[in-house]
């Protein structure tokens, strides 16, 4: 069984969708025949890599709405979040450009340490607070995983796996993918958004039924 992700690494549900699939994989019986695999999205493809503004303040401006209304929404993801025991610094956390993450997230794949490497970012970003989009931020935590620093480093002053991450977002424009995270299991089928644990798990069954055991 193969579970294809779509995610970004500064979708807050994203992480909590994460926690929720492993949740249910825990409790699949067959859990040792099903492979995971990330696919790029970027949410913000035209983001920079550096702010002035904090991230309160760009997303008052993206949504036209208050800050006290954004440290609102914050509040109830962070309480989401500890549901499945994530802990998050919404107010605090550095906005980017999340191009280079993902290509190095390829890099990671080619060396069996995609998992790895996207949980690296999202604990990076969400619960460290620390800055994904620069090259020495990105380095470090590939180091952390056991990458070659001078393969990292090397891939990142080059344009390589910019092309897989476009053809990535290119199939999930065509797949009718809109927003993270999305998981499309066996082509066949999908689920939108960081659903609880139960959905997962249930249709994990159901697709084993009909696509392994027929």
């Amino acid at each position: 069984m193969l579970i294809e992700i779509w995610s970004d690494i500064i979708c807050p549900y994203c992480y909590i969708g994460k926690r929720r699939l492993e949740e249910a994989l825990a409790k699949f019986q067959h859990k040792e025949e099903v492979k995971i695999e990330y696919r790029s999205f970027e949410l913000n493809p035209d983001a920079k890599v550096h702010y002035e503004e904090d991230n309160i303040e760009l997303l008052s401006k993206k949504y036209g709405t208050s800050k006290e209304q954004i440290k609102a929404m914050n509040l109830q993801l962070t309480e989401q979040a500890k549901e499945v025991g994530l802990t998050y610094h919404l107010d605090k956390i550095k906005a980017t450009n999340t191009l280079n993450a993902h290509r190095l997230i390829h890099l990671a794949k080619q060396f069996g340490k995609e998992n790895e490497m996207v949980e690296r970012l999202f604990k990076a970003y969400f619960t460290e607070v620390r800055h994904v989009g620069e090259m020495k931020t990105l380095i470090e935590l590939a180091t952390e995983i056991g990458l070659d620093q001078q393969k990292v480093q090397s891939m990142l002053n080059s344009n390589e796996y910019e092309a897989d991450v476009r053809a990535q977002e290119q199939d999930a424009q065509q797949i009718g993918v809109t927003g993270v995270p999305f998981y499309v299991i066996n082509r066949k089928y999908a689920i939108s958004g960081a659903q609880p644990s139960e959905v997962f798990l249930k249709v994990m069954e159901k697709v084993w039924i009909e696509e392994v055991e027929k």
